[in-house]
């Protein structure tokens, strides 16, 4: 049985974005700007934007959702207190500073709930959780690890799921993965097809995705059959014609070589593929000089983890409009492969993935499963 949406939606909220609303570390609060079935989004509270309309910031689309100076302003339009207040960046290391510390704490002091995607827990720290109690907030760190007892270790029961499985991993992180992961679901919707995520950061919980896990919160012991575990359980409670796979970082970024176990574990034969063909190096590693992998490469790579890339997505981030529409046309002609810009062609634009999902959903149970050893024909090799 599906989720309902109603158990879903938890209430009004406010995204905390400090400055930063227009920069890619605020990654967060432009999911849920883009869409959100868990909040009902009033605004954003963000000084180097206020008065102009949060999705007008972000991509040019009006969303009607203002952005606010400060909290007071805020209280002053609407007359009443959100629900909650969500942080809305994805910081280094996923500290808060100084700063950010004391903007939560004067959250905490009005009585709204704070909602936490860092890893540094608030709810851990005695002042924040005083503060919380004496104010009837709460604080939800969302980024917190299931208990052991809780956490599920692979069992294998993946290769008995029948219900075809697209990863849309990247070839580094902070390229939109999730983004596109989403625009997947909203282009299949009026056509018929029905498409479930399996999130695997904060921002997809955030946005109301039922199934799912955090890769960066769960004990690495755990991360295969978490997401196995989220695959089997989508499958059997809501049916969909397909599982999109929502990436995280890169295969060989170095600061989070991710992806091997998504492919692996989830048993997943088609890849969607996300590139950022203006980025030289990976993000986190320029003082390194860690060079953003060879798309190509990239490609064949997740041919030898047994996978097959049946689209390639483009991020256009330090190019010109110009610039993307002409590499993406070369790029496709090159590879033969379908070359999508999902942000720069949204929403019609992304009608292009629908015959490459409706081709995958035909074909994929002709695609050839190297994850288990084949059975020896009989003979000798020798």
């Amino acid at each position: 049985m599906e989720t309902d949406k109603n158990q879903i939606m938890m209430g009004t909220a406010v995204l905390l974005t400090n400055g930063l609303l227009a920069a890619a570390d605020a990654k967060t609060a432009h999911g849920l700007i883009r869409g959100t079935e868990r909040f009902q989004v009033t605004g954003v509270i963000d000084g180097n934007h206020a008065g102009k309309d949060a999705g007008e910031v972000l991509e040019g689309i009006r969303r009607n959702i203002p952005v606010y100076a400060h909290m007071d302003a805020y209280l002053d339009e609407k007359g009443k207190k959100p629900d909650f207040a969500v942080i809305g960046v994805a910081l280094c290391g996923g500290r808060l500073d100084e700063e950010w510390q004391a903007i939560a704490m004067d959250i905490l002091n009005r009585g709204i709930s704070i909602v936490n995607g860092m890893h540094m827990h608030l709810s851990e720290i005695p002042a924040f959780r005083e503060a919380a109690q004496k104010n009837g907030a709460q604080i939800i760190d969302i980024r917190k690890s299931k208990p052991f007892d809780q956490l599920c270790f692979w069992s294998g029961r993946i290769f008995d799921m029948k219900i075809p499985r697209i990863a849309v991993l990247g070839t580094d992180c902070a390229l939109g993965k999730r983004t596109t992961s989403r625009l997947i679901l909203e282009a299949c919707e009026p056509s018929g097809v029905r498409v479930r995520m399996i999130y695997t950061g904060q921002t997809g919980w955030l946005q109301g995705n039922p199934y799912g896990f955090i890769l960066d919160s769960t004990l690495n012991d755990f991360v295969s059959g978490e997401l196995e575990d989220a695959i089997v359980r989508c499958e059997q409670e809501a049916g969909p014609d397909l599982i999109i796979v929502e990436g995280q970082s890169a295969l060989r970024n170095p600061l989070g070589p991710c992806g091997s176990e998504i492919i692996l574990s989830g048993n997943i034969k088609g890849v969607i593929l996300q590139h950022a063909p203006f980025r030289k190096y990976v993000d986190g590693g320029e003082k390194f000089k860690c060079l953003l992998p060879d798309l190509e490469t990239e490609i064949r790579l997740v041919e030898l983890y047994g996978s097959r890339v049946i689209a390639v997505t483009l991020n256009g981030q330090g190019g010109s409009c110009e610039e993307l529409h002409r590499y993406g046309r070369d790029l496709e002609e090159r590879i033969n492969i379908p070359v999508i810009l999902p942000l720069e062609n949204s929403p019609a634009g992304m009608g292009r993935i629908l015959p490459v999902v409706a081709k995958f959903i035909r074909n994929h149970k002709n695609f050839p499963d190297t994850s288990r050893r084949q059975p020896e024909s009989g003979g000798s090799n020798a």
